[in-house]
């Protein structure tokens, strides 16, 4: 769709009276259509199908760009160009966008495999620091009961050892008290 009108500078309406002096608004449309039409044409040879699809707006301003200078020698100015709708008679940018929609859904499935990919490695590594802290928890809490048992065992052998010097001692201390009776007696009843 092209919207136009004519220009209001004085030398520019002297170019459109002199295109369009004595001509019905009609042919005046079909006039500046066939201008437009023209370079639209001229356009297109130049652009790709898919450069055309894609770029509606960029092809869009190629065509006021190179038909403007032309219909202004006319004493006509393009307000706006812009294309609504493209089509074709073999289905060619409908498959178009079939693929670019299946292109669109591969990629996100791929991103959604990635995704699910990372989480699931975040999650082992995840599982594997809690893991190695379990272990190393669980083995300073195996050392710390070892150290314990061995300190508690230091301790029983120390006591046990103090009991065993404790009764010998108390054993030899009554040796010695009997041994000392006894020698009293034995010296009492040799003097009797």
């Amino acid at each position: 769709v092209a919207q136009v009108c004519i220009m209001k500078e004085p030398s520019m309406l002297f170019f459109a009276a002199e295109q369009f002096v004595g001509r019905s608004s009609a042919d005046v449309e079909d006039i500046i259509l066939q201008t437009i039409e023209g370079h639209f044409r001229a356009i297109l040879g130049t652009m790709t199908v898919e450069e055309i699809y894609s770029d509606r707006e960029g092809f869009a301003k190629n065509v006021r760009a190179i038909a403007g200078p032309d219909v202004s020698k006319m004493g006509i100015r393009i307000i706006s160009f812009v294309i609504q709708n493209i089509t074709d008679n073999c289905d060619y940018l409908k498959s178009l966008g079939v693929k670019r929609a299946a292109e669109v859904k591969r990629d996100a499935d791929v991103g959604v495999a990635k995704t699910t990919s990372e989480s699931g490695i975040k999650t082992s590594q995840a599982e594997r620091e809690h893991m190695e802290v379990k272990y190393n928890c669980d083995a300073m809490v195996a050392d710390n009961k070892r150290a314990y048992e061995m300190k508690q065992a230091e301790f029983s052998q120390e006591v046990n050892k103090s009991k065993a010097e404790a009764e010998l001692s108390y054993e030899l201390q009554a040796a010695r008290e009997n041994q000392a009776i006894k020698k009293e007696k034995s010296t009492d009843s040799t003097l009797r």
